[in-house]
């Protein structure tokens, strides 16, 4: 490719909650995150903050609590605005028309969109429901060559919430050692597991590249602060350089308030999990009795990613309409995954209680519609 990038719009984003307008949605099952906080519940004192250009690396407090939990140290962080900025940053600084990618799917839309508008040469491994969306290694070996500089995976996945184990990462990271490419591993929704979170892969070799933010977990998605984290001290300068041309430095504001953030993660966590797993138990309620849907019970994050039984009549397009417009109710269709719209992307860590019910009823009430 040569010539300009070639930027189109996320279906994610055209058809987004914003764009529809919050006013209009009685359940906000699209989202995948936690509750929007308030400003208040940070506690944060700002008044003293210096508005100055600041550390080009990123806040070093904030640095300094991820490199003690990724076991690096502060210069191997680099605060972004947000994980899709750090995205951005590692996708534009190691991909080009000539390179080559691998790249789970489906998967977060930046993943595959950024790659796309560079031009960049790109195998998709696609995670299959029948598989349980779990990632077989040996394909992504084989899908390797010499022109892959990366390859690139989430866990917990966004949109199942599939976790991949830790052998399996091991293994991939062996793999990318052996080739001579970088592994990407979005690790967004690091905090929200049933068990121990594994570790920042970015911590086991300088092949790694973490990817993470505060906006899931605890719910401040308007901070824009998120980090990539790798050992790798060239690349660390090229995405350095990468930052600086892009916004030379981030918000002073944001990058404070992402370290009163970091700092009471530990007095949130337990809060967070225990509403995760109130809420998925709804789902799971849901999901037994809702004959026409099948899903892989999600372990991780905050969404699962049902689809209606190839055994039932399904209109897609009367199905989505019906849903939000006639009950309010937003999921994310499964083109926003570049996946047939037979499966849907179900955010339960958003919703209230009530609303969460009140969406899953409307799930129901909209197959009806349509069957």
């Amino acid at each position: 490719m040569t010539g300009p990038m070639r930027w189109r719009r996320m279906p994610m984003e055209e058809e987004s909650p914003e764009e529809f307008g919050y006013e209009k949605i009685k359940a906000n099952l699209a989202e995948s995150s936690m509750r929007d906080r308030t400003f208040k519940e940070l506690d944060a004192k700002l008044d003293e903050l210096v508005l100055l250009y600041g550390d080009h690396r990123g806040h070093r407090g904030a640095r300094e609590i991820l490199a003690t939990e990724a076991r690096v140290a502060a210069d191997d962080v680099l605060l972004c605005a947000g994980a899709a900025m750090a995205l951005f940053v590692v996708h534009t600084t190691l991909l080009g028309p000539d390179s080559h990618l691998v790249v789970v799917r489906p998967n977060y839309a930046t993943n595959l969109e950024t790659p796309f508008a560079i031009g960049c040469d790109t195998t998709f491994i696609d995670l299959t429901f029948d598989a349980g969306y779990r990632i077989d290694v040996d394909v992504i070996a084989r899908a390797i060559t010499p022109q892959t500089r990366l390859v690139s995976i989430t866990t917990p996945h966004n949109p199942t919430g599939v976790e991949t184990d830790e052998h399996t990462l091991r293994a991939l990271v062996a793999i990318c050692e052996e080739r001579g490419c970088h592994l990407l591993v979005d690790q967004t929704y690091q905090d929200m597991t049933d068990q121990a979170p594994l570790p920042m892969v970015a911590g086991w070799s300088d092949r790694c590249i973490t990817v993470g933010s505060v906006s899931k977990t605890y719910g401040v998605p308007g901070l824009r602060s998120g980090w990539l984290i790798s050992t790798d001290s060239s690349l660390m300068t090229r995405c350095l350089a990468a930052k600086e041309q892009i916004v030379l430095t981030g918000s002073m504001v944001d990058e404070a308030l992402c370290f009163a953030v970091l700092q009471k993660r530990a007095q949130w966590l337990p809060g967070v999990k225990e509403h995760i797993l109130g809420q998925r138990a709804m789902v799971q309620a849901f999901m037994r009795d809702e004959k026409r849907l099948e899903w892989v019970r999600p372990t991780g994050g905050v969404t699962a990613f049902p689809r209606v039984r190839e055994s039932v009549p399904f209109d897609g397009a009367r199905f989505y309409h019906t849903l939000q417009h006639d009950y309010g109710t937003m999921v994310g269709p499964g083109h926003w995954f570049g996946q047939p719209d037979r499966c849907f992307r179900l955010g339960y860590g958003y919703p209230t209680a009530s609303e969460l019910s009140w969406g899953l009823v409307a799930i129901s009430k909209s197959l009806d519609s349509v069957g």
